[in-house]
């Protein structure tokens, strides 16, 4: 009879095995659905071109299609699709059958997702969409299918096998079919000459759509509330401005007011800790010269990504004749909902 000290270390190695599995599998599904990517990758041809020129020159929609796994993946397609300048939806097969294939137009494009292409729900649309007239693209897996014999345009997405051991579940499958659609959508974007601002156009909320829209100006101090001595000022005035404004710093200036340094608290304490005797010195003697700095009219996340990369917490905004028109600090950048 197994005793209680045995039964844990049996539960401990039973635990262990099931890491080890775990971990084992998980790698070996990764490197299936990898290898998938990598062999459609080998079938992108004048097909593909073809494709992404109905998708260019389509005046209408594009109407992009499946059920099921397949469904799920037509709906991020679409998605895709729309946050890249391309106006697409998705329709369910079903829902189309009673009533919603009436969104389809002449001019629209249809992009069928299916693993077999024989999927009832879908073939059924087929001989509507073709009476509609328009054109249609299809990623499948089966090239004798219904579905890619009545296409105009066949992207073949068939895998060896699935990830899943019982060859069952559409894992591999789903994989290629959404790459596919991701690389139909990158060649349209750069086809239409898609830019960061027309992205951020259709991306105006959250974090991702303040990184792309949101400008320095928007978030910067200007006028009095930003701390600046000549070059000449004593140390006691710098201490006082340094104090008084809340950046922690203070920018020196020059000629015409054109940016020379900036010193912050941190170089005044390290400058006590080698010497009392400070009273005498001027700015230009303690300052940091050519600190980082941004220009007007750059994004706030380019000032982010200074301050992060640089390990600052303040940054200058400098106009084209390099004079500090603002500052901002990581504080400001953050409750702005940069991160």
């Amino acid at each position: 009879m197994a005793t209680a000290v045995s039964k844990a270390k049996l539960a401990v190695v039973d635990k262990e095995d099931w890491v080890s599995r775990s971990i084992e599998t998980g790698r070996a599904v990764l490197e299936a659905e990898a290898k998938a990517v990598a062999q459609i990758a080998e079938r992108v041809d004048e097909s593909f071109a073809q494709a992404v020129d109905l998708l260019y020159r389509c005046t209408g929609r594009v109407i992009v299609t499946g059920i099921g796994k397949s469904g799920i993946v037509a709906r991020k397609i679409a998605s895709t699709l729309a946050s890249t300048g391309t106006a697409a939806y998705y329709l369910h097969p079903s829902e189309g059958m009673h009533g919603d294939l009436g969104i389809v137009m002449k001019d629209d494009v249809v992009v069928c997702v299916s693993k077999s292409g024989n999927t009832d729900e879908l073939t059924q649309m087929l001989p509507i969409l073709k009476k509609i007239g328009v054109p249609i693209i299809s990623l499948t897996g089966n090239l004798r299918s219904a579905l890619a014999l009545k296409s105009d345009v066949v992207l073949d997405v068939g895998v060896e096998e699935e990830a899943c051991p019982f060859n069952l579940a559409p894992t591999s499958s789903s994989t290629a079919a959404l790459a596919m659609g991701d690389a139909l959508a990158v060649a349209l974007l750069e086809r239409r000459n898609f830019k960061p601002e027309d992205f951020a156009f259709f991306h105006p909320g959250g974090s991702l759509g303040k990184q792309l829209t949101l400008k320095v100006e928007d978030v910067m101090f200007t006028n009095d509330a930003v701390p600046r001595v000549s070059l000449t000022a004593p140390l006691q005035e710098v201490i006082f401005e340094i104090a008084s404004k809340r950046f922690g710093s203070t920018c020196v200036v020059g000629d015409e007011g054109v940016l020379a340094g900036i010193i912050t608290d941190g170089d005044i304490r390290r400058l006590l800790q080698r010497t009392r005797d400070i009273w005498h010195l001027q700015a230009k003697d303690v300052m940091t010269a050519r600190p980082k700095v941004v220009r007007v009219g750059s994004l706030a996340a380019e000032a982010l990504h200074l301050m992060e990369h640089h390990n600052i917490l303040q940054v200058i905004v400098v106009d084209e004749a390099n004079r500090p028109v603002g500052m901002i600090h990581l504080h400001d950048l953050l409750e702005a909902g940069l991160s």
